[in-house]
């Protein structure tokens, strides 16, 4: 067995209270590296470029600690990662795409985030001019009385854009293909230069659904970088909303899962209830989605007693009107007959993708952000965390269920332990050149920011990767032996993000 390089391992309460540093690595200790990823020694938590550098975030999964591995003094390309380990292969392909450094042995090379349509080639690096759009190479067909289909990148409704190539024999999936990249926003190049007041507003609006959880996380990296003391109410108003946003994410997901399979009276129910979270969240922080809410230093609203009221009225609410919406589910033989069976992820593929959130753990990864690498103010709560082997439709509805009701525990537990005080610390200067690690439990799994600053405090370098980046291609492995017709039901069940993929 390859021996590990002597990496700069840090356990939670570590990377997140000082500045983290990446641990510099030879071109063979970066292959070893992807190695034991493909051994399952250690679980990838992303991969991303710099200038003439890259860097991969690792999991230890035994030992509950990260590391950040650095390879520099790059000039057109790299060792791939992906050679040996799949779920490197997609980020690989947008560092390529944005700096222009090439996973060297790759054994897929395509374009990942560049259309073709920015004007710009590596816009993160060299910048030269773009040659121009060329049709996407997907892979060949070959094979008897198969057939492909089309679907997207337009979709029905107000489901964000992205294409999705069937090959089927008669009705049956025999492999999906997916080409991402239309919300494509160039995130990464406006985080360069810009002020960590701006880079909390980017990093807020990488994914709508998930706008406290990014903002959550970007705060932990700039205040790890640092060393900011933030305030204990700040972080119990941090960990209200973040569970305010899950609940409100859930119980629409539950619905819309059952709507894909005829049973539209389960959506409208669950959309009551959320529309009830929303509701609470705007009297409570003044704004549904809680976007601004929470910023480098702590938070920048209050939470007053009616506000209080407001959220315990709230998960009384669910506690009394959910049951009932779940036993409908659970006796309804026909809504069960589309979701048990069907989309089976097993849990060999979630361990190897290191897929978070419901996916993960409904195909038995038993990994949360919140109990293995905690933080304020889950450090300080009772959290169970569900787990499910079955890896179906089923199971990932019953992992949203069961969290739906650990989320009113939670905010429960911190209303009722909520502490006096400011809410807002002061964010010093830099001083120097400063590197943070952020890492916060969203509704669909854990998201990692890694964030560089000048001296003068203005970003350098901010890399945000969210939970879809390893559940997207796994979805391609779910609907492979079902119908093209419970693609849908899928990939609801998933409910990936575009937009926190895309960048």
């Amino acid at each position: 067995m390859t021996e590990l390089p002597d990496l700069a391992w840090t356990r939670a309460r570590d990377f997140r209270a000082a500045p983290f540093g990446a641990t510099t690595v030879s071109a063979p200790q970066w292959t070893a590296l992807a190695q034991a990823l493909a051994a399952g020694r250690v679980t990838l938590m992303s991969l991303w470029a710099e200038h003439g550098a890259v860097c991969m975030a690792l999991h230890d999964s035994a030992a509950r600690r990260v590391a950040v591995a650095r390879l520099d003094g790059l000039g057109d390309g790299f060792p791939s990662v992906g050679l040996h380990h799949a779920p490197a292969q997609r980020l690989e392909r947008a560092a390529a795409d944005l700096f222009g450094l090439a996973p060297l042995g790759a054994e897929d090379a395509r374009p990942w985030l560049d259309h073709g349509r920015w004007g710009i080639l590596h816009p993160l690096g060299a910048a030269a001019p773009h040659p121009g759009h060329a049709p996407y190479p997907f892979l060949p067909v070959e094979g008897e009385s198969l057939h492909q289909v089309p679907v997207g990148p337009v979709h029905a409704g107000i489901i964000e854009p992205g294409h999705f190539r069937f090959t089927a024999q008669g009705e049956t999936v025999v492999r999906l293909e997916e080409r991402l990249g239309y919300t494509h926003k160039g995130i990464d190049r406006q985080m360069q230069g810009a002020s960590l007041a701006r880079g909390a507003e980017l990093a807020g609006r990488c994914s709508g659904d998930s706008t406290v959880a990014y903002s959550f996380a970007f705060a932990q990296a700039t205040e790890a970088a640092l060393v900011v003391k933030v305030p204990d109410r700040a972080f119990a108003l941090r960990g209200i909303m973040a569970e305010l946003e899950r609940l409100a994410n859930h119980l629409g997901d539950i619905g819309a899962i059952c709507n894909d399979a005829a049973f539209p009276m389960m959506l409208a129910q669950t959309s009551v209830l959320r529309e009830m979270v929303l509701r609470a969240a705007a009297r409570a922080f003044g704004h549904r989605f809680m976007r601004d809410r929470i910023v480098p230093g702590g938070v920048t609203v209050d939470l007053d007693a009616e506000g209080v009221t407001a959220i315990r009225a709230l998960v009384e609410t669910i506690r009394d009107g959910f049951p009932p919406l779940v036993a409908l589910y659970d006796t309804t033989a026909s809504l069960l007959d589309r979701t048990v069976g069907t989309g089976h992820l097993s849990p060999d593929l979630a361990q190897r993708f290191g897929a978070g959130g419901h996916v993960g753990r409904a195909s038995g990864r038993d990994y949360d952000t919140r109990r293995d690498l905690r933080y304020a103010p889950y450090d300080m709560l009772r959290l169970e965390v569900p787990l499910r082997e079955d890896g179906d439709v089923n199971a990932r509805i019953w992992l949203r269920i069961k969290e739906v009701e650990q989320s009113c525990s939670l905010i429960t537990q911190m209303l009722n332990a909520l502490p006096s005080g400011p809410v807002l610390a002061e964010v010093p200067p830099a001083g120097a050149a400063r590197t943070g690690l952020g890492l916060v439990e969203g509704f669909r799994g854990d998201i990692l920011v890694w964030l560089s600053l000048d001296p003068d405090g203005t970003i350098a370098r901010c890399h945000m990767r969210d939970p879809s980046w390893f559940q997207w291609p796994l979805l391609e492995a779910v609907i492979e032996g079902n119908i093209i017709a419970d693609f849908p039901l899928c990939n609801k069940s998933f409910n990936c993000s575009y937009s926190g993929h895309d960048l």
